[in-house]
């Protein structure tokens, strides 16, 4: 089955979910910008991702723009859910030859490598830049939002404490928190308590993962032997996905509760995901159909300004299982970055070996 729609209109509908983020300066925490956290750290890395797969050369004059308007902000936070925006700074650094950004890379690595808090076995501790506290919680957020930024380190630096980390940190996540009956991950795990708290096989998690595993192994596989057993995690990951997949293409906010409302950002996420293993060769041409699925119910998710709609707002791990259908959806950066990462990946591909 070929992709539903074409390359120039994946094009178009990708430039335009771009500049409604950057062309309208927004205070609100899901469309803010000019800040340092998790929600404009995706902004970037997906921004990164459309300059790159589109050949956009604006899109990365705007980040090293970006990076100058916003890095003294950096110097106030110094938590795992907001190492995101330094994912693009490996890149930045080899297209500027600015020493500043390999030179800050390489102390925030240094950091999560020596500093960060960790739980009892080995993971980061999911540290936030709000007044609460999430002691010995792992969750599957983390692997995107700090460990991709160590494997690209990994790979500029060509050091292979950055990329031992980054193995680690994937292979402790997933076992903690796969689901061996059907494969999916769930939302979180708390090492004191012994438990996976509400259970919630949280839609968005399972995107975070399965888009951050193949991207982290793209960077570092050449550096370390890399793990069969994470490899064979993903795959069981991608199949146990694709068994929740609704039939417009879309997942509901708790996947296996399918009288829950669809979720953008997820979907979007978990299809580039599927993407990104087919191009590092872990998922066959089954996938495609799938893909394409998503690919149409997310698009019509986007207004014709670029607006994507049906993204749920910032979700901790939520008390019960029932609580997450509570989280009201708006626009946000993150809902913009993964559909703009999949439009970019699915455009790219059209072109390219699934054409």
């Amino acid at each position: 089955m070929a992709y539903m729609k074409g390359n120039n209109e994946l094009a178009g509908w990708a430039e335009r979910v771009y500049h409604r983020m950057i062309d309208k300066a927004e205070n609100n925490w899901g469309m803010n910008m000019e800040s340092w956290d998790w929600v404009p750290g995706v902004g970037v890395i997906s921004i990164l991702a459309y300059g790159q797969l589109a050949g956009n050369q604006g899109a990365i004059e705007y980040l090293l723009q970006w990076t100058e308007r916003n890095k003294h902000l950096s110097e106030q936070v110094k938590v795992i859910n907001s190492m995101a925006p330094y994912a693009i700074f490996p890149d930045l650094y080899r297209l500027s030859g600015d020493q500043w950004y390999l030179e800050t890379a390489i102390k925030i690595g240094d950091w999560m490598l020596t500093e960060a808090p960790r739980t009892r076995e080995g993971a980061f501790e999911h540290t936030v830049t709000e007044n609460v506290h999430f002691s010995e919680q792992v969750w599957a957020d983390t692997l995107f939002m700090a460990v991709l930024f160590l494997a690209r380190l990994a790979k500029l630096t060509g050091d292979s404490k950055y990329a031992k980390e980054a193995e680690f940190q994937l292979l402790v996540h997933l076992r903690l928190l796969q689901d061996t009956h059907t494969g999916v991950l769930f939302h979180g795990w708390n090492c004191a308590e012994g438990n996976h708290m509400s259970s919630a096989r949280w839609t968005r998690a399972n995107a975070w993962v399965i888009l951050a595993t193949p991207w982290i192994a793209e960077e570092i596989s050449n550096l370390i032997p890399f793990s069969d057993e994470i490899v064979e995690r993903y795959q069981q990951l991608a199949a146990g996905l694709l068994h929740y997949q609704g039939e417009h293409g879309m997942w509901s906010t708790v996947m296996d509760q399918p009288e829950f409302y669809a979720e953008t950002s997820g979907s979007a996420g978990i299809a580039a995901g599927w993407l990104a293993g087919m191009r590092m060769g872990w998922l066959d041409v089954t996938y495609k159909e799938a893909v394409d699925l998503t690919l149409q119910g997310v698009m019509e998710r986007i207004e014709p300004d670029g607006t994507v709609q049906g993204v749920s707002g910032g979700t901790p791990v939520m008390p019960s299982i029932s609580a997450y259908e509570e989280i009201p959806c708006n626009p946000t950066l993150y809902g913009q970055g993964l559909t703009l990462i999949l439009l970019s990946l699915a455009q790219v591909e059209i072109g390219g070996s699934y054409g």
